[in-house]
């Protein structure tokens, strides 16, 4: 098993995401074959990489010998056939199963048998692009974070038939190049764009039964979160936001634990959609902390219950899932380290309450996972 920068890594794709992943594995020191089916994309991807890296540089956070360390190491080719050298392949292409699975067909011609085929995607099912490769048993997906080069975390989902060498060697392999892997099922949204629904989603619910937007902020923010709900969808953009969201209720069968609420379809119609428009929830307003403990330990009650109805899916672990969701988002804690700061049966208590103060079609969304009732 390749478990050191000798290994060779391709990444197909070189918009934002794939630019920054290959980035990633060229600073480690592996060699790193890139490509795009866009000719702009490739012809400008060296310049992109090393404006970035020469930024660092100015910055003070690099060497001038580390960033053309790391360029020497980024080869961006034409043609998939250069690929052939690779141990492990990336795709950061568009998100269409149809697309990735071509692509996937196209590199196991030219790959050799041993090597890993991964897909950055966390909105596909993995088991889905692996049902036409010859060698479905080497799928998995490496689903990173953007920026890539600046966030930490990983999320390593393989299918069903991925094979246990595949996945560790995988694992070994993103390690190396510094970041930390959690492994999650192949569940709609793995692991953080899950159980990250319910803070926007109870935030969304706290503002159309009439709590303004900077008292739901400010109260997160005084429970310790760097940003409130609403700060971090104007930040994301409230379009990214919606997307997800109805994105993740359709994978989930529309359960109204993934409910679409009409404020955030109300926020993309008129075009406020965060700091990309200039005003959003509340940008360009700023907000201050204040505690609201009845506000907070509402949100953190959905979040739990999230993180473990996910937990009884299986795959995964409580001290998976709080690693993810603090590096993934930035968290101050995980959901079920909050769980062993309320307990139990307050958690309990709270959505019992959510529950009955719900609409009819609204009140599942409050039921509690079997890891809280047992």
């Amino acid at each position: 098993m390749m478990t050191t920068n000798a290994a060779t890594i391709g990444i197909v794709g070189l918009g934002t995401m794939g630019l920054g992943i290959a980035q990633v594995f060229a600073q480690a020191g592996f060699a790193s074959i890139a490509t795009d089916a866009h000719a702009p994309a490739r012809d400008s991807a060296r310049m992109r990489m090393e404006q970035a890296l020469t930024a660092r540089v100015t910055a003070g956070k690099l060497t001038p010998q580390a960033r053309d360390a790391t360029l020497a190491n980024l080869h961006i080719v034409e043609t998939l056939s250069d690929f052939a050298p690779c141990d492990l392949v990336i795709e950061a292409i568009i998100e269409r199963a149809d697309a990735k699975q071509a692509l996937f067909a196209d590199l196991e011609s030219i790959l050799s048998a041993q090597a890993i085929l991964a897909t950055n995607t966390s909105s596909i099912p993995v088991a889905s692009i692996a049902a036409t490769a010859k060698h479905p048993d080497r799928v998995l997906a490496l689903h990173f974070f953007n920026p890539p080069t600046a966030m930490k975390l990983v999320e390593l989902a393989p299918h069903a038939g991925t094979a246990p060498q595949a996945i560790a060697c995988a694992r070994a392999l993103t390690e190396t190049a510094g970041k930390t892997v959690i492994q999650c099922p192949d569940r709609p949204g793995f692991i953080v764009n899950r159980c990250a629904r319910p803070y926007y989603g109870e935030a969304l619910a706290l503002l159309e039964e009439g709590h303004p937007a900077t008292e739901i902020d400010a109260a997160m923010m005084a429970a310790g979160y760097r940003l409130g709900p609403f700060a971090l969808i104007d930040l994301i953009g409230a379009d990214i936001n919606l997307a997800a969201t109805e994105g993740l209720a359709r994978a989930m069968q529309d359960h109204p634990r993934y409910h679409v609420f009409a404020s955030l379809k109300t926020q993309v119609a008129s075009g406020h959609l965060g700091r990309k428009t200039g005003q959003g929830f509340l940008h360009p307003n700023t907000t201050e902390a204040r505690a609201n403990p009845a506000i907070a330990q509402r949100i953190e009650a959905t979040l739990i219950n999230e993180a473990a109805w996910l937990l009884a899916e299986g795959g995964t672990t409580p001290d998976g899932i709080d690693t993810a969701m603090k590096l993934g988002l930035n968290f101050p804690r995980g959901p079920f380290e909050a769980l062993a700061h309320y307990g139990k049966p307050a958690i309990r208590a709270t959505l019992a309450a959510l529950a009955a103060a719900a609409p009819a079609p609204l009140q599942p969304r409050y039921a509690p996972a079997p890891f809280l009732t047992e």
